[in-house]
């Protein structure tokens, strides 16, 4: 199991809990890896967080797929906020970065479950039966990565502080 090191700016620090409803509202986040040759390799991915691990669907193959294969561990980014204010030089914002590891999915009854609650979260309105149809149509195309959640953090502006006091 990972141990965070301690953040300089404690103060800045989120909560566990504030941390949570960041990963569980936002929808875009930065999965960074071990790429080719040790070279970082990041890329920006939909997600659903749930049961403390996230998921987003991916092709068979590819740059990600052998990261991972590679070396599993794995950091993800959300930025909750992002507002640049130029006449006082700097930006408000809050972020959460989780770090574990990636298992890959394949199995039919992993991958339409992850799907089910990828669906729920990006088109909820959407008719069930027409979800449902377009997961039966890329079910075989697709894997589903699970990041296994160790640790996270998150920090905001020490604009934001005395909002959280």
């Amino acid at each position: 199991m990972m141990t965070l090191r301690p953040m300089r700016r404690s103060r800045q620090q989120l909560s566990n809990e504030e941390c949570v409803e960041i990963l569980e509202r936002n929808s875009n986040g930065v999965l960074a890896l071990t790429g080719d040759e040790g070279y970082p390799y990041a890329v920006p991915l939909s997600y659903v967080f749930k049961d403390g691990k996230i998921f987003v669907h991916s092709a068979t193959a590819g740059h990600k797929i052998d990261a991972i294969r590679r070396d599993s561990r794995a950091s993800f980014c959300v930025i909750d906020l992002d507002d640049v204010h130029p006449s006082t030089f700097t930006t408000i914002y809050r972020s959460v970065i989780a770090f574990g590891t990636v298992r890959i999915i394949e199995d039919e009854a992993g991958k339409r479950q992850a799907l089910d609650d990828l669906s729920d979260k990006y088109c909820p309105d959407e008719p069930l039966t027409a979800r449902h149809a377009e997961i039966n149509r890329s079910i075989n195309r697709l894997i589903i990565l699970e990041m296994i959640i160790e640790a996270f953090s998150g920090k905001h502006s020490k604009e934001l502080i005395p909002l959280f006091k």
